[in-house]
């Protein structure tokens, strides 16, 4: 099989009542449970033309259509980046990541990956360069590979341009224990959005479930009662008003992809410059009301992941990472202030 080729099954009067992975396995017998699992996951797989879970159980006569992922790779190169460490010790490290830089390699982004950058920092270079002084400068190990050769050290993730606080696990002890934490939900995820309009409320909580989008891959969507939604739910704390925008402080309670981008979009104020969910890539002065510049102000989504609390994984301490706002979020605030 190619990458990209698309294979349609249709299921048959002894295929039914079968789970979705197990019929595939069946279909594709060279291929491991675990590559077609994170097809699944990826809506690589539609029954009926819809995205469905790995569990679903299959009626006859639909149709299953398989698009071809492509081949994992074997891992990032290290590669001799700058990174802005916040935290780092024997066993994880917290970075505040840029805007712009994709998590782990994923096609078309084999390049300039935050996995990439900290096999360099890591494990070919063995310390951090610019270690901040609550951080360990010297260190030993490298980075955990629980997650897989493609992400090492990667618990979770922050869309690319989202900036802010993310954390790594450099064993494979610590990495278990940092994501049971996620799993549980003991995480607390600050985040600061500037929304394009402005909440009704000044604190609220959104409980809408989030799947796959019905035709647009790339995005995620309300969706209720389907068979790729998942529970979400998001607080939010309105900082500062504006005109035509508003700070909102975010509290994300459980980890859907594009959680904050959908349920912010879902309550008719989304991310400002989100391009997938507001339907802007770019915010210049005038559009905020303020004279006309020759720059724009922001070329990405104005979303910041501002801290994160989390159970050091071997000592049980309770730590507080936080990250800076960066600077293009910064200048659209002092835009709205009449700056």
């Amino acid at each position: 099989m190619a990458a990209g080729e698309e294979v349609s099954f249709a299921v048959d009067d002894e295929s039914a009542g079968a789970r979705l992975d197990v019929f595939l396995a069946r279909m594709f017998p060279g291929q491991s449970r675990s590559f077609l699992g994170r097809a699944i996951e990826k809506g690589a797989v539609r029954v009926d033309g819809i995205g469905a879970r790995a569990s679903l159980k299959l009626r006859a006569g639909s149709l299953v259509c398989f698009t071809v992922p492509e081949p994992p790779r074997a891992g990032p190169e290290a590669e001799e980046i700058p990174l802005d460490f916040l935290h780092l010790d024997d066993c994880m490290a917290t970075v505040n990541k840029p805007a712009g830089m994709v998590v782990h390699p994923a096609k078309g982004n084999w390049k300039g990956t935050l996995a990439g950058a900290l096999k360099w920092h890591l494990e070919q270079r063995g310390t951090s360069p610019g270690a901040t002084a609550g951080a360990h400068a010297e260190t030993g190990g490298g980075l955990s590979t629980a997650g897989g050769p493609a992400r090492p050290g990667i618990v979770h993730r922050l869309d690319r341009d989202t900036s802010g606080v993310i954390v790594v696990a450099r064993t494979e002890e610590a990495h278990h224990r940092l994501a049971k934490q996620f799993e549980n939900r003991t995480v607390e995820k600050t985040y600061l959005a500037i929304t394009q309009g402005q909440p009704q409320f000044d604190r609220d909580e959104i409980n809408l479930p989030i799947g796959i989008h019905p035709y647009q891959r790339e995005k995620m969507a309300i969706r209720h009662d389907h068979s790729t939604s998942r529970e979400a739910v998001t607080r939010f704390e309105v900082i500062e008003r504006f005109g035509r925008a508003a700070l909102v402080r975010v509290a994300p309670r459980t980890g859907r992809t594009h959680q904050i981008r959908v349920h912010l979009a879902a309550i008719g104020c989304p991310v400002l410059c989100d391009a997938l969910y507001s339907g802007r890539s770019v915010i210049d002065r005038s559009f905020l009301g303020a004279a006309a510049g020759e720059q724009p102000l922001l070329t990405r989504q104005a979303l910041h992941a501002a801290s994160i609390a989390i159970d050091h994984p071997i000592t049980g301490e309770r730590l507080l990472f936080s990250a800076p706002l960066p600077a293009d979020i910064e200048r659209v605030l002092v835009t709205l202030r009449g700056g």
